[in-house]
């Protein structure tokens, strides 16, 4: 989903956001410093697969996903990381590695990390590896539904 047809659909729904335009970063915390904002801050989406499925792992980028804990968390069987080769083609027009954390609007399920909520404002990706989106935490979790796991 290209930057402007996430913001057509945050403004169909409403929601108040602030769109950021930095120099081009490829990591999580590369973006935070880049944008000036804490690395614990901003989301990152990570790409893992459970139990045969694409699911979006949203959690701060100050933090690794542990594989072990979203197993139990999530109540699956199997959950192993993707490569990007899995997941280049299932967001079209984002480019790699800088998908937004609404996997609602691609039919997948998100899973977000429990200390994302302690913060009013959540921010990510917004398709691009040079802009990202902040908004309200409280809008997010409404428009995406995610599952609360620990990771």
């Amino acid at each position: 989903m290209p930057v402007a047809k996430l913001k057509e659909f945050l403004d169909a729904q409403g929601v108040k956001y602030v769109s950021n335009v930095h120099s081009k970063a490829y990591t999580a915390m590369q973006v935070a410093e880049s944008a000036h904002i804490r690395g614990k801050d901003l989301a990152k989406t990570v790409m893992v697969w459970m139990d045969g499925k694409l699911v979006m792992a949203v959690l701060p980028a100050t933090q690794q996903v542990h594989l072990e804990r979203l197993r139990k968390g999530a109540g699956a069987d199997e959950v192993e990381l993707a490569q990007e080769h899995d997941f280049k083609d299932v967001f079209p027009g984002c480019e790699v590695g800088a998908m937004p954390p609404f996997g609602n609007l691609y039919g997948m399920p998100v899973l977000v990390d429990p200390r994302l909520a302690e913060d009013q404002e959540i921010a990510f990706n917004a398709g691009s590896h040079s802009e990202l989106i902040r908004l309200a935490y409280q809008d997010f979790e409404r428009l995406v539904k995610p599952r609360t796991v620990t990771m």
